[in-house]
């Protein structure tokens, strides 16, 4: 059978279902951010969501597309922290419970803010370790329904409420929209944006942010196949590293997507410093990598509008001091 690849209507659909227990996060502008690029750049500050990162939506709505019998099974996710929130806290609303498998060395206060949604968390290894294995196992010893990150098409959609909101707002402003840099892990957020974009603005072009050595979507959007990651520990960006790209989001990006940009682990901490400073906003490493491209980029766009995603904020204190410091 083959693997469903949502539709614009799925995330339309997904809008109705988080309408009311989402956070229509609003469209920023800043002239700091304007002067330094020479680009109008909007900001979606996903940071703000509820849990701290846009990962709730698709969560919820997943969640929600289950029946009463599958979630009396519990649901299962892998997760470095943002899911793992996103999960919990839908999880917990719908009267579920819900088991995480967590890197062992997951930022401390994501491991907490999972467990404080009544989630059980099962650490693994994540530079010696499979997650997928490890979830697979869990499934087996549990029974639970498991709700990927970013390889299910209902999760998908519900990330693709971020890009229809952009989309939505600019319209209701002045109605252009050059190009869009999305924050990109499995690429589940990416697809749903590209999605919603596309649909609204053809001729925008879309691209992935990811951090350096972890770049797997900007090699398979060259190769045109799924390529995989050396590894998956080593950058400060934990939020979006993933062994590889989710097989069903690659399916709308392969076609949708203009290209991939890559930054370093210091300019994601350069921009979470700017963030801070500049934005008044606290947001995470991986969740800074879209402002960090448009910091590293926006010079080559001079005179273009650019929406950039602040996917998350749930930084630890050592890494936002060490950036702002």
């Amino acid at each position: 059978m083959s693997e469903y690849i949502p539709t614009y209507d799925d995330i339309l659909s997904a809008a109705k279902t988080i309408n009311g227990e989402a956070v229509r996060t609003p469209l920023l502008r800043n002239d700091a951010l304007d002067k330094v690029t020479g680009c109008k750049v909007y900001i979606k500050p996903e940071n703000l969501q509820r849990t701290g990162s846009f990962k709730f939506r698709g969560a919820y709505n997943a969640i929600s597309k289950l029946n009463d019998k599958e979630r009396e099974r519990g649901i299962l996710a892998n997760s470095s922290g943002n899911h793992a929130q996103g999960i919990g806290d839908a999880s917990r609303m719908f009267g579920c419970a819900s088991t995480i498998v967590m890197p062992a060395d997951a930022p401390v206060m994501k491991v907490e803010r999972t467990k404080s949604y009544d989630a059980k968390v099962i650490h693994f290894d994540r530079a010696k370790e499979d997650r997928d294995v490890v979830l697979a196992r869990v499934e087996k010893e549990t029974g639970g329904v498991i709700v990927h990150p970013y390889n299910n098409a209902m999760v998908i959609a519900g990330q693709g409420t971020v890009g229809l909101e952009i989309a939505e707002d600019i319209m209701a402003l002045d109605g252009e929209l050059d190009r869009v840099i999305a924050c990109t892990g499995g690429g589940g957020l990416t697809a749903g944006v590209a999605l919603a974009i596309n649909h609204h603005f053809p001729d925008a072009k879309i691209y992935s942010s990811e951090p350096e050595r972890f770049e797997d979507y900007k090699r398979s959007l060259k190769s045109g196949k799924l390529e995989r990651n050396a590894t998956t520990a080593g950058s400060i960006c934990d939020a979006i590293i993933a062994p590889t790209p989710g097989s069903v989001g690659f399916e709308v990006n392969k076609n949708l997507l203009h290209s991939g940009l890559v930054v370093s682990d210091e300019e994601a901490l350069t921009a979470i410093k700017f963030a801070y400073e500049e934005l008044k906003l606290v947001v995470e490493p991986g969740g800074a990598v879209a402002l960090a491209a448009v910091l590293k980029y926006g010079k080559e766009w001079a005179g273009e509008t650019v929406t950039i995603i602040l996917s998350g904020g749930n930084v630890d204190p050592d890494i936002f001091v060490r950036a702002i410091s």
